[in-house]
């Protein structure tokens, strides 16, 4: 049973608790450790996640969180209930870093003010925004329409995959794989006639739409508070045995609408998460594509230009059709920049074979990284000096 908690009563809470907690270094944790499939507890700290728990209300109780949708490096996403228009939408609230610093809203309002029908038809509709000022900082909140899982989730609830077995190879059907691929490359040729590029674009970033979900009662889409139910993490618990306003008691379990969602052969999907997006003319320093889908002169040259969503398209079509990754670096590397790297150019040297002599001569990362470890004869070639950066 909810018990609605709205996010003011933050300001109530016991004076005698512990100390501002500081961003938490890799031998320090504030928590005891969580192993359910959540956020990093650790991050709930000033300039981290805004704390949100089932039931809270959001905009002068406008909106009221029902589930849990998923989470990123500078976002949780939640399922909400817009009371005063009375149907449900998505909510998605920043972290409150000061250094975090994106075009999302800005490059929304253009898109959907330049071309509001296509716009609509190809990316989640942007339909609201506000500031929430909670106990971690300030945070920007970002409303869009009702939408399903993505394109990585969706594929492994379908019903031919049901009852699973383990030699079953997890992958859409062709005619679901042509019209997401079909439908992701419009979108991304409608950002692209608008001089935006997308920044992210992946599975991830790719949604179903829901059918007819407003006419479903708010018991029937609530997610539930129970940890035998495995939809929320057992409570959050600080190692000095203090107590914790920057931080939720609990952590919640992304809980996609997957029930609800269309896959026959009339399947929609959109383009989500402009967090990444840029202007032609404005490409960010830092990009925020995933390491495993970044174009070979982005790696080598780190530098970003308006054609690395094609190659994302390239990756994405791979894994649509095959059900595999392109490129999978494996985890224990990700600790370093320089190893991920070496991993990511051992498993493609042909494309590097490929690659212009210019690209490779005037990359800012390669002998020292790559070439004691990538036995390419493009590399071999170049004029880039042994110990450059």
């Amino acid at each position: 049973m909810f018990t609605p908690r709205a996010v003011s009563s933050i300001a109530t809470m016991p004076t005698n608790i512990s100390p501002p907690p500081t961003p938490p270094s890799r031998d320090e944790r504030r928590f005891e450790p969580i192993y359910s499939p959540c956020e990093w507890i650790e991050r709930y700290r000033p300039g981290g996640y805004h704390p949100v728990h089932l039931g809270d209300t959001f905009s002068d109780r406008r909106y009221k969180v029902l589930r849990k949708l998923g989470e990123g490096s500078f976002s949780t996403v939640w399922w909400a209930h817009d009371l005063k228009e009375a149907k449900y939408v998505v909510l998605k609230i920043l972290i409150s870093d000061p250094a975090y610093s994106t075009e999302e809203t800005q490059i929304l309002h253009h898109i959907f003010q330049a071309s509001p029908t296509q716009a609509s038809r190809h990316v989640t509709k942007f339909l609201d925004s506000f500031d929430h000022e909670g106990p971690n900082g300030l945070h920007k909140c970002l409303v869009f329409e009702a939408m399903g899982p993505n394109v990585n989730r969706m594929v492994r609830e379908l019903p031919e995959f049901k009852p699973r077995t383990s030699d079953m190879r997890i992958r859409y059907p062709p005619h679901m794989a042509k019209s997401i691929l079909k439908q992701s490359l419009q979108a991304l040729a409608f950002l692209h006639g608008n001089g935006i590029a997308h920044g992210d674009f992946q599975p991830g970033n790719i949604l179903f739409a829901l059918d007819n979900i407003d006419s479903k009662t708010e018991e029937s889409l609530r997610q539930e508070e129970s940890v035998e139910a495995d939809s929320i993490s057992p409570p959050v618990t600080r190692r000095d045995g203090k107590q914790d306003r920057w931080a939720p008691r609990y952590l919640c379990i992304s809980q996609p609408l997957t029930a609800f969602t269309n896959h026959s052969k009339d399947i929609r999907a959109k383009l989500s998460d402009m967090g990444g997006a840029y202007y032609f003319t404005r490409p960010p320093i830092k990009p925020l594509i995933p390491v495993g889908l970044r174009a070979p002169e982005l790696i080598l040259t780190g530098e970003i230009n308006n054609i690395f969503d094609i190659w994302s398209f390239g990756c994405l079509l791979f894994e649509v059709v095959t059900g595999m990754r392109l490129f999978l670096p494996w985890a224990g590397l990700y600790g370093a920049r320089q190893n991920r790297m070496t991993f990511i150019y051992s498993n493609f040297q042909l494309c590097l074979d490929l690659c212009p002599t210019n690209c490779i001569n005037t990359g800012k990362r390669l002998r020292s990284t790559l070439l004691r470890n990538v036995n390419c004869s493009i590399l071999n070639q170049a004029t880039v000096p042994v110990g450059g950066n």
